[in-house]
């Protein structure tokens, strides 16, 4: 049948993050896997490469879906998973337009330049996160030379394929030291049903505030708390305001939460230090999370069809860098923490990103974040602090 070989090639080039989700770690299986996994893609015809791209989106994305439950637009989980996997399906497809491995190979290099609507968690370099071999793109180039060798050369030939693997074979032994200050990771547990309910709000402001009492009792210096930890627009909120900046006296609070002004929402990171407040929104929106990204018209459209009228939140321009305890971390905000675009003028090798994974929970989401925090640390030698609402 041919369903069977892409859905082969799928598992094979998903597997790592199943294995990590399962805390099987063995580097020589997913090298093997992954490997494994291109050789069949490249050995694909064009149907083959399509069912190819549909099922590791699937694998990889399937949980896109959960947060139109939130919505209450849970009849459209089936019609997202399919689109999904026809969007992927047909870039994949287009590989196969050409019967060339010269051509195919190109192509899937240049897909991982390519981010359908501004998404880009189909990192094709990171099947190899946990394996033997690096991430970056000249060895994924390097690997797929070594395809190309395996398949155009014949019998003993194809052990010349050794040659760029060897030279893809991850020696990256950076070892970035922890800063000098005491952190608390304040990673909680609400989900994503209750968190902006207003009979809820008490609880979970309470619960903040028990676990920043907590960090101050343990001498930490900095609590971190997770992407909205105080669901509200929070510099409207001079009560709750007043009563962090206080509380920055004994301790370096950083939590997520709204921030409005000009009658426009931004998705905010605030820091209360020593009872001064800075804010850092978020640079990169989450695409048809908090911004679509299509033609204003089309925009218009489905915020008024599906969001009841809701507007896109706003970005900033640039991304901001706290000075905390006298250390630099650049904030990062849940999704934006896995874009190019936040590491733009780095001016330091620590970052924190908050997140809050209820919309996806219970699912891989968390997993696959982690591992592109993984990736994007190995890219450009930064270490990722992450706090999160379940997951």
């Amino acid at each position: 049948m041919i369903f069977i070989k892409p859905l082969i090639t799928a598992i094979f080039l998903s597997s790592f993050i199943y294995f990590e989700y399962f805390n099987i770690s063995y580097k020589l299986i997913n090298t093997i896997f992954a490997l494994f996994g291109f050789y069949l893609l490249f050995n694909s015809n064009k149907k083959e490469l399509f069912l190819s791209g549909f099922f590791i989106s699937m694998l990889w994305f399937w949980w896109i879906s959960y947060s139109f439950v939130f919505y209450n637009l849970s009849y459209l989980i089936p019609l997202v998973i399919i689109s999904i996997g026809t969007i992927y399906g047909l870039l994949f497809y287009g590989a196969g337009l050409v019967n060339s491995i010269y051509y195919k190979v190109i192509y899937i290099f240049g897909l991982t330049f390519i981010y359908p609507f501004g998404f880009n968690w189909l990192q094709l370099e990171l099947p190899f996160i946990n394996s033997y071999i690096g991430t970056s793109k000249i060895d994924f180039a390097l690997i797929l030379s070594a395809i190309i060798l395996i398949i155009k050369l014949k019998n003993l030939q194809k052990y010349f394929a050794i040659i760029p693997l060897i030279f893809s074979l991850n020696y990256n032994t950076t070892n970035i030291k922890n800063p000098s200050i005491n952190i608390a990771f304040a990673n909680t547990n609400i989900s994503q049903n209750i968190k902006w309910k207003k009979e809820n709000l008490d609880n979970i402001i309470s619960l903040n505030f028990k676990l920043i009492d907590k960090a101050i009792l343990n001498k930490k210096d900095l609590i971190i708390l997770p992407e909205t930890a105080f669901p509200m627009v929070l510099n409207k909120n001079l009560t709750i305001l007043n009563k962090l900046k206080q509380q920055s006296h004994k301790i370096s609070i950083l939590a997520g939460s709204l921030y409005k002004k000009n009658n426009q929402y931004h998705n905010s990171t605030y820091l209360f230090q020593d009872g001064i407040i800075s804010v850092a929104h978020k640079v990169v929106l989450i695409p048809f999370g908090e911004a679509v990204p299509l033609p204003e018209l089309l925009r218009d459209f489905i915020n008024n069809t599906f969001y009841d009228g809701a507007k896109d939140f706003k970005s900033a321009k640039i991304a901001k860098t706290f000075i905390i305890k006298g250390v630099n971390f650049r904030n990062a905000i849940c999704y934006e923490a896995t874009t190019n675009k936040i590491f733009n003028n780095l001016d330091t090798k620590y970052m924190i990103a908050i997140s809050n994974n209820a919309w996806f929970s219970p699912s891989i989401q968390p997993t696959l974040q982690k591992l592109l925090f993984k990736y994007y640390e190995n890219k450009y030698n930064v270490k990722i602090f992450s706090v999160t609402n379940k997951g």
